[in-house]
């Protein structure tokens, strides 16, 4: 059974760090600002805008030190990641999460955070929150809906989502715990010790500047590996900035998505708002949802 970290109330205490990809403390200034107008106080670590000069936001032991600081702290009650990028894999086997386990908080992010959305559901059995992170929150976005979800999944209120049909949608409907994240990330937990188990539950992928051979051969090794054979269903987001060869491919991404897919007979949905673009909604992972998928429309509802 998945546990539900406790919801915030104001005054709770938000820690704000960059596990992975560096970012500019510019750059998740909206973010701050939205949040402490929420009512939430903003813990800034110092990987944000850190010294780093090359990919990363600080050495692989700074990064370490500051996430596993953040889950220590009792003063803490959510972590938001500041953005993806690369990094979390390097780490995620030298975080000791003892201490969280007895005081978990929300995680927060998606993109290369999918490591601990695969990571701490399936090896600690406690929720975490794929979402927006900071640079969502700029260019006047602060206050749409899909920021606007990030508040209410804080904060406790169950969200109902609805999405437009797609021809490749497989109609039906089904109740089950949701895991899932980014598709790339998924294929490489593969065989180490943040896998996750796909057996009657709702799988979500979706991902960004791949080439579309890519994304075929990363679905080609989900469905080899067994993890779509015994789905209770599957939400497909959004596939931005797919890249196709000099040499087309010859299907899109869509395309190339269903035909690996089509021959299941569990509900399935394209292009839902979850992925690296401002459609981009809270979804608990570990959470129960149900996800419907008719003719007239799509909904993913948290029971």
């Amino acid at each position: 059974m998945i546990k539900l970290p406790p919801y915030l109330k104001k005054g709770d205490t938000i820690g704000l760090t960059c596990p992975a990809g560096y970012m500019t403390r510019e750059k998740a200034a909206s973010c701050i600002a939205t949040l402490q107008q929420w009512g939430f106080t903003v813990m800034v670590g110092n990987t944000l805008g850190s010294a780093s000069d090359n990919y990363f936001s600080g050495t692989d032991e700074e990064r370490l030190t500051e996430l596993q600081a953040m889950l220590d702290s009792e003063q803490i009650n959510a972590i938001l990641c500041g953005r993806g990028g690369y990094g979390v894999s390097r780490i995620v086997d030298q975080l000791d999460f003892s201490r969280f386990k007895k005081n978990p908080k929300w995680i927060i992010g998606y993109s290369d955070i999918t490591v601990l959305h695969c990571h701490i559901p399936a090896r600690l059995k406690i929720a975490t929150l794929h979402s927006p992170m900071a640079a969502a929150f700029n260019d006047g976005e602060n206050n749409n809906e899909y920021i606007q979800s990030l508040h209410k999944a804080l904060t406790g209120k169950k969200s109902t989502y609805r999405s437009a049909v797609f021809s490749f949608n497989n109609k039906g409907t089904a109740t089950a715990e949701l895991v899932g994240g980014n598709l790339a990330l998924l294929v490489n937990m593969i065989g180490t010790p943040s896998d996750i188990n796909t057996t009657n539950k709702l799988l979500f992928i979706e991902d960004i500047g791949e080439y579309i051979y890519s994304i075929d051969r990363m679905m080609y090794q989900l469905k080899r590996s067994g993890k779509l054979d015994k789905l209770a269903g599957l939400v497909i987001g959004g596939f931005t900035d797919i890249k196709d060869t000099e040499r087309p491919f010859g299907k899109t991404v869509f395309q190339a998505l269903h035909e690996v897919v089509k021959k299941y007979q569990y509900p399935i949905c394209f292009n839902f708002p979850v992925g690296h673009s401002n459609e981009n909604y809270a979804l608990k992972v570990g959470a129960t949802y149900k996800l419907t998928v008719t003719a007239k429309q799509v909904q993913l509802a948290e029971q």
